[in-house]
């Protein structure tokens, strides 16, 4: 009997891989371009290197939520945060730090009333979430919001305030000053009060 040649049926192992389709291709190469894009423009974008890179998701009047990389620690948003409280001390002008002016109708004071959010993960700080946030009619995006919070700083006509960290409900103790705490609290004509930290009993 004629052996039967199997070589022309039988699978190979070293066959090669069907290509990726082209339009395939295409949406992979749109969603990197895209990807590069955004934290190239974060990047670049900033005042300086000395802060985080960040971008203006949102404002809405004296509110406006910040997107900073998800990387980033809580040193360098408190290292933002900084640089934000240096502004509204020596020129309140936060049009260098990509900041529309909240009070434009004021002829004397631009930058009179502001409350940055700070958020790692961008769709928090869509135009869409922070309105939802202000208008307090949704206590699922109220609590959310807050608890995806990585960093605050408030400047009113007298007062400043500087937090890291998700908005807590309660009182801070110990145990919350690990992932949220008071940076500082007080009158801008006087120095900042830092959070004193608890003392924890033997």
């Amino acid at each position: 009997m004629d052996e039967q040649d199997f070589s022309s049926t039988a699978p190979s192992g070293s066959q090669a891989k069907k290509p990726l389709d082209t339009v395939v291709k295409l949406a992979i190469s749109v969603f990197v371009g895209s990807f590069a894009l955004i934290w190239g423009g974060m990047y670049l974008s900033r005042p300086d290197r000395s802060i985080p890179p960040y971008s203006i998701g949102s404002q809405e009047e004296t509110s406006v939520a910040i997107h900073v990389p998800s990387w980033t620690s809580d040193g360098e948003i408190e290292t933002l945060i900084e640089r934000f409280r240096k502004v509204g001390h020596e020129t309140r002008n936060f049009g260098p730090m990509k900041v529309r002016p909240t009070t434009p109708d004021d002829p004397t004071e631009r930058y009179r009333l502001l409350t940055i959010y700070i958020f790692s993960l961008d769709a928090w700080a869509e135009p869409a979430m922070l309105h939802q946030y202000l208008a307090a009619e949704d206590r699922d995006v109220r609590d959310g919001v807050r608890k995806a919070l990585r960093g605050l700083y408030r400047l009113t006509e007298s007062e400043e305030e500087g937090r890291i960290g998700p908005l807590l409900d309660g009182p801070e103790t110990a145990a919350t000053q690990i992932y949220a705490r008071q940076l500082f609290k007080g009158p801008l004509s006087l120095p900042s009060v830092r959070a004193v930290e608890p003392t924890i009993a033997p």
